[in-house]
Protein backbone atom coordinates (compact mmCIF):
# COMPACT_ATOMS: atom_id res chain seq x y z
CA UNK A 1 0.00 0.00 0.00
CA UNK A 2 1.38 3.43 -0.92
CA UNK A 3 2.12 6.26 1.49
CA UNK A 4 -0.93 8.30 0.45
CA UNK A 5 -3.23 5.30 0.74
CA UNK A 6 -1.89 4.46 4.20
CA UNK A 7 -2.34 8.10 5.30
CA UNK A 8 -5.97 8.19 4.15
CA UNK A 9 -6.70 4.84 5.79
CA UNK A 10 -5.18 5.92 9.11
CA UNK A 11 -7.06 9.24 9.01
CA UNK A 12 -10.43 7.53 8.60
CA UNK A 13 -9.56 4.96 11.29
CA UNK A 14 -8.65 7.83 13.65
CA UNK A 15 -11.97 9.57 12.95
CA UNK A 16 -13.82 6.38 13.88
CA UNK A 17 -11.73 5.36 16.92
CA UNK A 18 -11.88 8.91 18.37
CA UNK A 19 -15.65 9.07 17.99
CA UNK A 20 -15.52 11.93 15.50
CA UNK A 21 -17.40 9.49 13.28
CA UNK A 22 -19.70 7.60 15.64
CA UNK A 23 -21.23 4.17 15.13
CA UNK A 24 -23.80 4.41 12.33
CA UNK A 25 -22.54 7.81 11.12
CA UNK A 26 -22.26 8.50 7.41
CA UNK A 27 -18.76 9.08 6.02
CA UNK A 28 -18.10 12.11 3.81
CA UNK A 29 -18.61 11.43 0.12
CA UNK A 30 -15.76 10.16 -2.05
CA UNK A 31 -15.55 13.60 -3.68
CA UNK A 32 -15.31 15.33 -0.28
CA UNK A 33 -12.73 12.87 1.06
CA UNK A 34 -10.68 13.24 -2.10
CA UNK A 35 -10.66 17.04 -1.82
CA UNK A 36 -10.15 17.25 1.95
CA UNK A 37 -7.37 14.64 2.08
CA UNK A 38 -5.61 15.71 -1.13
CA UNK A 39 -5.75 12.37 -2.95
CA UNK A 40 -7.47 10.91 -6.00
CA UNK A 41 -10.85 9.24 -5.77
CA UNK A 42 -9.29 5.89 -6.75
CA UNK A 43 -7.20 6.01 -3.57
CA UNK A 44 -10.31 6.82 -1.53
CA UNK A 45 -12.19 3.90 -3.10
CA UNK A 46 -9.34 1.49 -2.32
CA UNK A 47 -9.30 2.55 1.33
CA UNK A 48 -13.09 2.36 1.70
CA UNK A 49 -13.14 -1.09 0.09
CA UNK A 50 -10.50 -2.31 2.54
CA UNK A 51 -12.32 -0.90 5.57
CA UNK A 52 -15.55 -2.45 4.31
CA UNK A 53 -13.82 -5.85 3.95
CA UNK A 54 -12.86 -5.59 7.64
CA UNK A 55 -16.42 -4.69 8.64
CA UNK A 56 -15.37 -1.27 9.94
CA UNK A 57 -17.63 0.52 7.46
CA UNK A 58 -20.66 -0.60 5.46
CA UNK A 59 -21.66 0.50 1.95
CA UNK A 60 -25.32 1.38 1.28
CA UNK A 61 -26.20 1.57 -2.41
CA UNK A 62 -26.94 5.13 -3.45
CA UNK A 63 -26.23 6.51 0.03
CA UNK A 64 -22.49 6.04 0.55
CA UNK A 65 -20.49 4.51 3.40
CA UNK A 66 -21.48 4.36 7.06
CA UNK A 67 -19.55 3.42 10.20
CA UNK A 68 -20.48 -0.13 11.14
CA UNK A 69 -22.99 -0.39 13.98
CA UNK A 70 -21.19 -3.50 15.26
CA UNK A 71 -17.92 -3.74 17.13
CA UNK A 72 -15.08 -1.71 15.72
CA UNK A 73 -11.98 -3.26 14.22
CA UNK A 74 -9.52 -4.01 17.01
CA UNK A 75 -12.31 -4.87 19.48
CA UNK A 76 -13.04 -8.49 18.53
CA UNK A 77 -15.96 -10.41 20.01
CA UNK A 78 -13.91 -13.64 19.92
CA UNK A 79 -10.99 -13.42 22.33
CA UNK A 80 -8.04 -15.80 22.80
CA UNK A 81 -8.46 -18.01 25.89
CA UNK A 82 -5.40 -17.22 28.02
CA UNK A 83 -4.17 -19.40 30.84
CA UNK A 84 -6.23 -22.48 30.00
CA UNK A 85 -3.57 -24.41 28.06
CA UNK A 86 0.19 -24.75 28.27
CA UNK A 87 2.60 -24.62 25.31
CA UNK A 88 4.87 -27.52 24.45
CA UNK A 89 8.38 -27.43 25.91
CA UNK A 90 11.21 -27.52 23.35
CA UNK A 91 14.40 -29.17 24.64
CA UNK A 92 16.49 -29.02 21.49
CA UNK A 93 16.74 -29.70 17.78
CA UNK A 94 19.07 -31.60 15.47
CA UNK A 95 19.32 -31.35 11.69
CA UNK A 96 18.87 -34.51 9.66
CA UNK A 97 19.07 -32.91 6.20
CA UNK A 98 19.95 -29.36 5.19
CA UNK A 99 20.23 -27.49 1.89
CA UNK A 100 19.13 -24.12 0.48
CA UNK A 101 15.62 -25.35 -0.35
CA UNK A 102 14.59 -27.64 2.48
CA UNK A 103 15.71 -28.55 5.99
CA UNK A 104 14.58 -31.64 7.91
CA UNK A 105 14.98 -31.53 11.68
CA UNK A 106 14.14 -33.71 14.67
CA UNK A 107 12.88 -31.53 17.51
CA UNK A 108 12.93 -32.80 21.10
CA UNK A 109 9.45 -31.83 22.37
CA UNK A 110 7.44 -32.36 25.54
CA UNK A 111 3.69 -31.69 25.28
CA UNK A 112 1.90 -31.08 28.62
CA UNK A 113 1.29 -34.41 30.35
CA UNK A 114 3.02 -36.41 27.59
CA UNK A 115 6.44 -38.07 27.61
CA UNK A 116 9.18 -36.38 25.59
CA UNK A 117 9.70 -37.50 21.99
CA UNK A 118 11.36 -36.38 18.76
CA UNK A 119 9.04 -34.66 16.28
CA UNK A 120 9.92 -34.35 12.58
CA UNK A 121 9.82 -30.76 11.32
CA UNK A 122 10.33 -29.70 7.69
CA UNK A 123 11.51 -26.11 7.29
CA UNK A 124 10.90 -24.55 3.88
CA UNK A 125 11.31 -21.05 2.50
CA UNK A 126 9.40 -17.85 3.32
CA UNK A 127 6.97 -17.26 0.42
CA UNK A 128 5.01 -14.26 -0.92
CA UNK A 129 1.98 -14.61 -3.25
CA UNK A 130 0.01 -11.81 -4.90
CA UNK A 131 -3.49 -11.51 -6.32
CA UNK A 132 -3.42 -8.62 -8.81
CA UNK A 133 -6.90 -7.28 -9.52
CA UNK A 134 -7.72 -4.80 -12.30
CA UNK A 135 -10.57 -2.29 -12.59
CA UNK A 136 -12.68 -4.90 -14.42
CA UNK A 137 -12.60 -7.24 -11.40
CA UNK A 138 -10.19 -9.65 -13.13
CA UNK A 139 -7.29 -11.46 -11.50
CA UNK A 140 -3.86 -11.92 -13.08
CA UNK A 141 -3.14 -15.67 -13.21
CA UNK A 142 -0.80 -18.20 -14.82
CA UNK A 143 -1.67 -21.57 -16.35
CA UNK A 144 1.31 -23.86 -15.88
CA UNK A 145 2.51 -27.39 -15.21
CA UNK A 146 3.57 -28.66 -11.78
CA UNK A 147 5.45 -31.95 -11.92
CA UNK A 148 4.84 -32.93 -8.25
CA UNK A 149 1.05 -33.36 -8.65
CA UNK A 150 1.67 -34.10 -12.35
CA UNK A 151 -0.84 -31.70 -13.85
CA UNK A 152 -1.61 -28.24 -15.21
CA UNK A 153 -3.57 -25.61 -13.31
CA UNK A 154 -4.07 -21.92 -12.59
CA UNK A 155 -1.82 -20.14 -10.09
CA UNK A 156 -1.20 -16.66 -8.79
CA UNK A 157 2.34 -15.28 -9.20
CA UNK A 158 4.56 -15.73 -6.17
CA UNK A 159 7.83 -17.09 -4.90
CA UNK A 160 10.56 -17.07 -2.29
CA UNK A 161 11.38 -14.01 -0.19
CA UNK A 162 15.15 -13.54 -0.47
CA UNK A 163 17.34 -13.03 2.59
CA UNK A 164 17.09 -9.41 3.75
CA UNK A 165 14.18 -8.70 1.40
CA UNK A 166 10.82 -7.35 2.56
CA UNK A 167 7.94 -9.71 1.74
CA UNK A 168 6.04 -6.87 0.03
CA UNK A 169 9.01 -6.18 -2.24
CA UNK A 170 9.34 -9.88 -3.03
CA UNK A 171 5.65 -10.03 -3.89
CA UNK A 172 5.99 -7.18 -6.41
CA UNK A 173 9.21 -8.59 -7.84
CA UNK A 174 7.73 -12.05 -8.39
CA UNK A 175 4.68 -10.65 -10.19
CA UNK A 176 6.87 -8.70 -12.59
CA UNK A 177 9.34 -11.54 -13.17
CA UNK A 178 6.65 -14.15 -13.82
CA UNK A 179 4.11 -12.07 -15.77
CA UNK A 180 5.74 -8.88 -17.09
CA UNK A 181 3.17 -6.78 -15.18
CA UNK A 182 4.28 -4.35 -12.44
CA UNK A 183 1.65 -4.27 -9.65
CA UNK A 184 0.27 -1.11 -8.04
CA UNK A 185 -0.96 -0.43 -4.49
CA UNK A 186 0.10 -3.73 -2.89
CA UNK A 187 -1.42 -4.46 0.52
CA UNK A 188 -0.82 -7.34 2.92
CA UNK A 189 -3.81 -9.60 3.60
CA UNK A 190 -2.67 -12.48 5.81
CA UNK A 191 0.31 -14.61 6.81
CA UNK A 192 -0.36 -18.30 7.35
CA UNK A 193 1.31 -21.72 7.56
CA UNK A 194 0.00 -24.26 4.98
CA UNK A 195 0.83 -27.39 7.04
CA UNK A 196 1.14 -26.14 10.59
CA UNK A 197 1.52 -29.56 12.24
CA UNK A 198 4.87 -30.51 10.72
CA UNK A 199 5.98 -27.98 8.09
CA UNK A 200 7.35 -24.48 8.76
CA UNK A 201 6.85 -22.34 5.64
CA UNK A 202 5.40 -18.85 6.23
CA UNK A 203 3.16 -17.81 3.33
CA UNK A 204 2.34 -14.11 2.98
CA UNK A 205 -0.64 -13.14 0.86
CA UNK A 206 -0.89 -9.75 -0.84
CA UNK A 207 -3.50 -8.03 -2.99
CA UNK A 208 -2.54 -5.44 -5.62
CA UNK A 209 -5.09 -3.08 -7.14
CA UNK A 210 -4.02 -2.59 -10.74
CA UNK A 211 -0.81 -3.20 -12.68
CA UNK A 212 1.19 -1.79 -15.59
CA UNK A 213 2.58 -3.91 -18.43
CA UNK A 214 6.37 -3.36 -18.46
CA UNK A 215 7.61 -6.20 -20.66
CA UNK A 216 7.78 -9.98 -21.02
CA UNK A 217 8.30 -12.43 -18.14
CA UNK A 218 11.96 -12.84 -17.18
CA UNK A 219 11.65 -15.98 -15.02
CA UNK A 220 11.60 -18.69 -17.71
CA UNK A 221 11.39 -21.58 -15.22
CA UNK A 222 8.21 -20.19 -13.66
CA UNK A 223 6.66 -18.85 -16.85
CA UNK A 224 3.30 -20.03 -18.11
CA UNK A 225 0.27 -18.88 -20.07
CA UNK A 226 -0.74 -15.50 -18.60
CA UNK A 227 -4.37 -14.43 -18.47
CA UNK A 228 -6.67 -12.00 -16.68
CA UNK A 229 -9.39 -14.22 -15.19
CA UNK A 230 -12.75 -12.68 -14.17
CA UNK A 231 -13.20 -13.07 -10.42
CA UNK A 232 -16.71 -14.34 -11.13
CA UNK A 233 -15.14 -17.38 -12.84
CA UNK A 234 -13.08 -18.40 -9.79
CA UNK A 235 -15.81 -20.51 -8.08
CA UNK A 236 -15.97 -22.56 -11.28
CA UNK A 237 -12.19 -23.07 -11.26
CA UNK A 238 -12.45 -24.27 -7.66
CA UNK A 239 -15.29 -26.65 -8.49
CA UNK A 240 -13.31 -28.10 -11.42
CA UNK A 241 -10.16 -28.45 -9.28
CA UNK A 242 -8.20 -26.22 -11.65
CA UNK A 243 -6.34 -24.19 -9.00
CA UNK A 244 -2.84 -25.13 -7.82
CA UNK A 245 -1.37 -24.26 -4.44
CA UNK A 246 -2.77 -23.19 -1.08
CA UNK A 247 -1.58 -19.59 -1.50
CA UNK A 248 -3.61 -19.21 -4.67
CA UNK A 249 -6.69 -20.63 -2.97
CA UNK A 250 -6.34 -18.48 0.17
CA UNK A 251 -5.88 -15.27 -1.81
CA UNK A 252 -8.79 -15.94 -4.16
CA UNK A 253 -11.13 -16.96 -1.33
CA UNK A 254 -10.26 -13.67 0.37
CA UNK A 255 -11.18 -11.75 -2.79
CA UNK A 256 -14.44 -13.67 -3.14
CA UNK A 257 -15.35 -12.99 0.50
CA UNK A 258 -14.52 -9.30 0.05
CA UNK A 259 -16.62 -9.18 -3.12
CA UNK A 260 -19.54 -10.88 -1.38
CA UNK A 261 -19.35 -8.46 1.55
CA UNK A 262 -19.41 -5.47 -0.77
CA UNK A 263 -22.40 -6.92 -2.58
CA UNK A 264 -24.24 -7.57 0.69
CA UNK A 265 -23.52 -4.09 1.97
CA UNK A 266 -24.82 -2.56 -1.26
CA UNK A 267 -28.29 -4.07 -0.85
Amino acid sequence: MGEKTERVEQTIRDWISSGELASGAKLPSERTLSADLGVGRTTVRLVLAKLASEGLVVAHHGSGYFVSAGKLSGDPSVKAPHGELEPWRIHGERLVYDNQWVKLALVDVEPPGVERFEHHVVRLQHVAITAVVDDQDRVLMLWRYRFVPGRFGWELPGGIVDAGEEAKDAAAREVEEETGWRPDAIEHVVTYQPMVGMVDSPHEIFVARGATKVGDPTDVEEAGHIEWIPLAEVPGLIARDELLGSGTLVALLHLLAERSQRSTGAR
